[in-house]
């Protein structure tokens, strides 16, 4: 079996790409090579190319009835093969400097911040942006040619007034904005222990601003310290524009969480990212879990700003699958992605068709089960009962609250066992761990705890 894809190269990369892999015509135009398709066996990886996987839970399926399945549509990313191959960065650091973050907190928070900003090299380009009741740009966007003075900058950040967090956000994208480029990789990164007390401040705002943000390929990793932040502003602005997040509970995690974000900031490999799947008349798509996407008619489209090296990021289908009566096997769907190669860069189209096998037996089906897309799903599926669980509880409902977590970790327990999946039987010890947790005094904790793990699950943070 032979799988093709196609790549939009430069005149100057053709070198990259042996010969005997080219099999169609090339056309120039515009000092691009354009209409290049490379085949090779279906065992030989690209070199510098991320892998496309598509799955369904259930390929072979009872005829004659109409049935749901979940597809998964996942690529993983290629190691860098170079270190000094890495893409260029060009980060934004926007402090909180409001009251709450005195003592240890801004202490730690400048720390971290000039251990992590060290990592740096002279082709990356670094801001810092701090904000209380207004916003000061303490570092202009500038390369890293003068280290001591930025650490000045920032040991100089003193915690005073309100919070104007979106402010301080909009203002680390204008320094970002200075460089921006399709050749780098563009991140703000937000450290805040408080609320949005001046300007927007509703979640819907924050992941607005996140959705705009995307579009322009700048991601935003928001950091939570303490228990105090609202983490539907962070976790909504973070999810909006293919950020990270994270909640730390004390100014010592900082240092850590700093060193996970820097680690992905260097090992880009793809960007750009574009989902599309097409369905035939045989299926529908019912919904899409964890990530953000369209669903059009037959058609799911979705994007990923940035993808890391070695990393999986999926996004999970829920079908409905129709019966048939007249074909063995039929396809319900093709499936296309595109994306910056950050490595080569070029641009690479990778394309697989999804098809399902009919059949009158009950037991063909389970032995052709795939547990790793079924466990896929049922964790999302789990997400979105514990989401209902959350809002019962801040309505006040907290027994209602509990009763939702427990038949959530007996879904999950179940689960587990028929699937035998340590994951999910993790998911659900943690639920019965949180309905343990909804007294007023553990609440807030808790509440960050499971917007911090919901969060990791459905945008698959490596961390």
């Amino acid at each position: 079996m032979t799988t093709c894809f196609s790549k939009k190269i430069s005149i100057g990369t053709t070198g990259k790409y042996p010969r005997h892999l080219i099999k169609s015509s090339v056309t120039v135009f515009g000092g691009i090579l354009v209409a290049v398709i490379l085949c090779q066996p279906q065992s030989v990886q690209a070199a510098n190319q991320a892998k496309l996987d598509v799955a369904l839970s259930t390929p072979v399926i009872l005829r004659g009835s109409v049935q749901t399945a979940f597809l998964k549509v996942s690529l993983t990313g290629f190691p860098v093969p170079d270190a000094r191959l890495r893409t260029p960065v060009n980060v934004a650091l926007v402090i909180d400097q409001s009251g709450s973050m005195q003592g240890e907190k801004m202490a730690r928070a400048k720390e971290a911040a000039m251990t992590a900003i060290d990592r740096l090299g002279p082709n990356d380009i670094v801001s810092v942006v701090a904000y209380d009741s207004t916003v000061h740009v303490v570092v202009p966007a500038t390369k890293m040619d003068d280290r001591e003075r930025i650490h000045t900058a920032i040991q100089s950040l003193y915690p005073t007034g309100s919070t104007a967090l979106f402010a301080g956000v909009s203002k680390g994208a204008r320094e970002v904005r200075k460089f921006k480029s399709d050749n780098r990789v563009n991140r703000i990164i937000l450290v805040s222990d408080g609320l949005a007390n001046v300007g927007p401040d509703s979640p819907e705002e924050l992941g607005n601003l996140g959705r705009a943000l995307a579009s322009e390929g700048i991601s935003v990793t928001t950091i939570g310290l303490g228990d105090g932040y609202n983490e539907d502003l962070m976790v909504a602005l973070a999810g909006a524009s293919d950020g990270n997040h994270a909640f730390a509970e004390t100014g010592s995690d900082l240092a850590t969480i700093f060193s996970h974000e820097f680690g992905d900031l260097f090992s880009v490999v793809a960007k750009n990212i574009k989902f599309k799947i097409r369905f035939s008349e045989h299926a529908a798509p019912l919904r899409v879990l964890g990530r953000i996407a369209r669903i059009n008619g037959q058609t799911v489209s979705s994007r990923l700003t940035q993808l890391y090296a070695s990393q999986e990021k999926f996004l999970l289908v829920e079908v409905k699958v129709s019966p048939t009566y007249t074909v063995e096997k039929g396809e319900i769907a093709s499936v296309d992605i595109t994306y910056s190669n950050t490595v080569d860069n070029v641009t690479d189209v990778l394309s697989k068709n999804v098809s399902v096998t009919y059949t009158d037996s009950w037991s063909t089906v389970e032995d052709n089960r795939n547990d790793d897309v079924m466990v896929a799903g049922i964790e999302l599926v789990a997400t979105e009962a514990q989401k209902s669980a959350i809002l019962l509880r801040d309505q006040g409902k907290t027994r209602e609250a509990e009763a939702a977590l427990e038949k959530n970790a007996l879904y999950l327990e179940n689960a587990g066992k028929k699937y035998k999946s340590t994951k999910l039987k993790t998911r659900a010890t943690q639920n019965r761990s949180a309905k343990k947790n909804l007294a007023p005094s553990q609440w807030r904790k808790q509440r960050k705890m499971m917007y911090d793990d919901n969060f990791a699950l459905e945008n698959q943070q490596a961390w």
